[in-house]
Formats: structure tokens, sequence, C-alpha cells
């Protein structure tokens, strides 16, 4: 029998094998390396950036199915890894083959050559490898972590899973502050072949151990493919449309497999039970009771499976408002440019690093609620995993809408400050940038509560067969925030910008009301906060959630584990 404390530790191995190295590919530095050795101006450098970040969030839907429905996990997890070390030692190669990127210009050119197809090819191609093994890692290696832990002969083992979760994120957090600092920091000191050279030796380290423990892990094996069976569901319910449901319960009525415990399709989305009824047995089943054609008739448990991704999407979406929150870096660097950044008289942080308070106060937070909160909530009220996971969310979006109304507040007050004292963009406002730190702070205890919620609840609510996707659907929120961020800037510098008015989003803060934007930010977090309320209500209220997030009973457990 495996110790408690032996799978804590195959846990944290799993855990730091991870998002810790293969965070390293990005960072704030990589748009100075495009712009030096590739010639690229910035705006073709952050949208080449934004893609790449976009593309390896938005992949990890498809690592989950795979992983769920063909290879499983372990071996997911596997070429992720093996994926995003390739990238990263191609990357390493520009930096290190000269001709691999644009030739230096010199002071007789006028105008510079930039990169040929083939040097642009193998850097895309390195991008490329990153995001596959992103998209491969992200939604499976915090599950597969979890699998570690999942021993029906030990329900102890359900408070290390809890802790898991936010340890998980918690080390996610530091490995983030380690790269936007000391990482960096190598780049800017000691060159790109050693800045690049570190990450690639410490994922090799990390792949190694990975492979090298594989004989210990508990590996969970795919079952048919998941996507094709929510397919066909999807499908059989189609082409039965116009088909009458049973007035009353019938247990025969529909199509199920032999070890299935549902005898019956719930009753919410009742449309989609057509999927599984059968007409004419003799006709749609197979004498082993198999269906004759599963895209005309489907069992139980698919149409379940679908009705399962189909309840949680609602609570999904709460989180691309929350994500977007933390897509304004830039025009928080902005602010902190114009403003007295020293700590103290012989040390100033750079503009770009204030987002590490926000790693620092997510990671105190996680570790907080964890270790002192959790226990303080079982010593009086008898909760084993402290607040439920739709309490935190909530939570989450409430913190997140005070920490943009205080932002908008601080830099309201930035901006009549600048205006007073002669308004020159150049110049440094009287005003610490330390005025800036809680709004920070604040964004990051929303972004932990929240994050660690969501995933919580998407764990405890899907089958297990549908593990992968549930962190794979927080992922793809990521990417979808991305997206909505784009469009929300896009659209305010339009609209604030007509009839020749300064937009509110100016590269000249002082003219322009970053104030406005945040205030505007504010309000969408308001109203994602009683949308999420309004959810919670159709579901019956947010207790009945709550519960079943907490206990696990819901119906979505009762199907089969992959």
């Amino acid at each position: 029998m495996v110790t408690q404390t032996e799978l804590e530790e195959k846990s944290r191995k799993v855990n730091e094998s991870f998002e810790k190295v293969a965070s390293f590919g990005l960072q704030p530095n990589m748009i100075i390396y495009l712009m030096t050795f590739y010639k690229m101006s910035a705006a073709t450098g952050t949208s080449i950036l934004g893609i790449w970040t976009a593309l390896s969030n938005g992949l990890a839907i498809v690592g989950a199915f795979v992983a769920d429905s063909y290879l499983g996990r372990f071996m997911v997890v596997a070429i992720g890894s093996v994926s995003t070390l390739i990238g990263m030692i191609i990357l390493w190669l520009t930096a290190m083959v000269p001709q691999l990127t644009s030739s230096p210009c010199s002071q007789l050119q006028h105008v510079c050559n930039g990169p040929t197809a083939v040097q642009l090819a193998i850097l895309f191609s390195s991008f490329g490898f990153m995001s596959l093994g992103a998209g491969f890692i992200r939604p499976c290696s915090i599950i597969f972590g979890a699998d570690q832990l999942e021993e029906k002969e030990k329900p102890e083992n359900q408070r290390l899973t809890d802790s898991y979760f936010n340890w998980y994120y918690a080390s996610i957090g530091i490995s983030t502050i380690f790269a936007v600092t000391i990482i960096i920091s190598i780049q800017d000191h000691y060159g790109w072949q050693v800045g690049f050279g570190i990450p690639v030796i410490l994922m090799f380290l990390s792949v190694s151990m990975f492979l090298i423990g594989s004989p210990f892990y508990i590996k969970v094996k795919a079952k048919e493919s998941l996507f094709i069976g929510l397919l066909q569901a999807v499908v059989a319910a189609f082409r039965k449309r116009n088909t009458s449901l049973p007035v009353t319960d019938c247990d025969d009525c529909y199509h199920r497999s032999h070890e299935s415990e549902l005898l019956a399709p719930s009753n919410d989305f009742r449309c989609l039970n057509r999927a599984c009824m059968t007409q004419d047995p003799q006709r749609d089943l197979n004498p082993d009771g198999s269906a004759s054609n599963p895209w005309s008739v489907c069992s139980v448990e698919q149409v379940e499976s679908l009705k399962a991704l189909l309840r949680v999407l609602p609570i999904w979406s709460t989180g691309i408002v929350i994500f977007v929150m933390t897509r304004q870096f830039p025009f928080s660097v902005l602010q902190t440019k114009t403003m007295d950044r020293h700590i103290f008289p012989q040390f100033e942080v750079p503009a770009a690093s204030f987002s590490v308070f926000m790693m620092i106060s997510l990671t105190i937070w996680i570790i907080f609620y964890d270790r002192v909160l959790v226990p303080l909530l079982l010593k009086y009220t008898g909760r084993p995993r402290g607040l439920s996971p739709v309490f935190r969310m909530g939570l989450g979006i409430i913190v997140s809408c005070v920490s943009m109304a205080l932002s908008a507040i601080t830099e309201s007050i930035r901006r009549q400050r600048a205006i007073e004292e002669g308004d020159d963009p150049r110049a440094l406002v009287n005003m610490s940038a330390m005025w800036l730190v809680p709004q920070y702070a604040l964004l990051g205890v929303a972004e932990a509560a929240y994050s660690v919620g969501q995933i919580e609840f998407f764990y405890s609510l899907l089958p297990k067969s549908m593990s992968s996707i549930a962190s794979a659907m927080s992922t793809t929120g990521t990417a979808v925030s991305c997206l909505a961020a784009s469009i929300l800037m896009s659209g305010v510098d339009w609209l604030s910008s007509t009839g020749g008015k300064t937009s509110w989003l100016s590269s000249n803060i002082n003219k322009g009301h970053l104030d406005y934007y945040f205030w505007l930010l504010t309000f969408l977090s308001l109203l994602n906060f009683f949308y999420f309320l309004a959810i919670c209500r159709f579901y019956d209220g947010s207790s009945r959630l709550s519960h079943e997030a907490e206990e696990k009973q819901c119906d979505y457990r009762l199907l089969p584990e992959s």
C-alpha cells in the first residue's frame, strides 16, 4: 500500500516537472528578442506573441481530448514535455547560430534586410513545438498529479487532493516570479545564449525526471473516443428531433451499456434524451445489446456526458471577464513609467516587473487559504474542505471588481497630478508607484480564488473520464479572454476616438482617460457577478452547487471512469 507521504512526493514530482519550466518560454523579454534579432516592429512582434499565447491555450482542448479518448494522460504529458523541449532547443539555437537570425545592420545601411523565409520558418517551428507542448501539458499535468492521489481504499486522500490543487497553483506563481525576475535578469546581463540555455537545461532535467519515474505512476487508461461519443449524441438527438419523448419514466426505453449504473437519462436538457431512445429494439440494437448504428442510438452515458459539459459551460463563461482583467498590464506599465518607482533611494523597480506583486499575492493567498483558513473553518464549522468552490469563484469576481475600481481611482489621481504638474508625458509625477501595488495584490487574490475554485468545481462535477477536459476548459477560457481583451480594447479605442476626440487608450495617458477604461472594466466585472448569481439561481441555487461540488455526489460521478 502506498503511504500518504509517498503520494505527496509523487504528486510533488509531477507538479514540479512541468509548468514551472515550461512557463519560462513566455517572457516579456521575447518582444525585445524579436525586435533585435528579427527586425520586427513592436506591433508585429506583439501580434506574433499574442497568437502564440492564444494557440498555446487553445490547443489545450485538443490535448484534453487526445488524453481522455486515445493516449491517456501520461503519454500526452510525455509527448507535450518532449515537444516543449524541442521547441526550446530550436529557439536556443536561433540565439546560438548567427545564420538563423537576421544580419545586424551596419551604420552605412539605410534599409535593414529583414529575416528570410527560412529563418522565420525555424522561429515559428520553435513556437509551434512549444505551443503543442503547452496544449498537451496544461490540461493533463494537474489531473495526472491528482490521479496519483485517488485511491478508493484511502478516502482520507481527499483532503490531500484538495491541498494538491492549491499547491499546484502556488507552484505556478512561484515559477512565474522566478521567470520574470531571475531569468530575465540573466538574459539582460549574460545575453540570450545563456538566458535561453538555462531554461533548456531545466526543461531537459524535468523531462528526464518525469520519464525516469514512469514505472511508479498511476496511469489511467483512455477509453473509446470521448469526442466521437459526444458528437454521436448530438447527431443522434438531431436526427430524432421529431420523435416524441415518453410521457412517464421508462427505463426500458433507453439504451445503456451493460456495466452502467444509470437506468435513464436526467430530466434537464430533455431534448437530448432522444439520442438514447430505442424505438425498435430489434432494429436499433445488436444481439449483444450494443447499438447497431451509434449515430442513431447512443448510450445513456454518452448523453449524460454531453449534459455534464453543457451544465458547466455557463459557469465557465463567468471566467472570461475576470481573466480579461489580468490582460491590462501594458496600460499599467504606461502608468508605472510616469511614477516614482524607487523603494529605496538606490533601488528602483523596473516598470515591467510590477506584475510580480500580483504573483506574490496569488501565492501568499493560496498558502494562507490552505494552511490557515481551511484548518480554522474545519475547527469551527466542521467543513474539511474550507470554502466551497462556488463561493470562492464568487469571491474572486467581487475582489476583481474592487481591484478595477481601485485602479480607476488611482489613475484618476495620477492623471490629475500629472496635469497640474505641467502635463509632460515624459516627466515623472510626484507620486509613488507603490500606490499601484494594492490593485495588483487584489487582482492576484481574485485570480487565485477564482482559478482554483473553478478547476475544483469542474473536477468535482464532470465525470472522471472527462477530467482532463475539466482542466482544459480553464486553459481555453484564458485563450478566449485574450481574444475578448483585444476586441474590447480595439472597440474602446475606436469608439472613444470618434469625432476627432482623444482616445481613452491614447499612448499619452495624460491626454487619454485610462481611468474611464478601468471604470468600464469595473462595471463589466459587476455585471459578471450578477450573471454569476443568475447562473447559480438557474441551477436551483448556489447552495446546491456548493453541496454537489463539495460532496461529489452529483449524477455525473456515476458515469464510468476511464
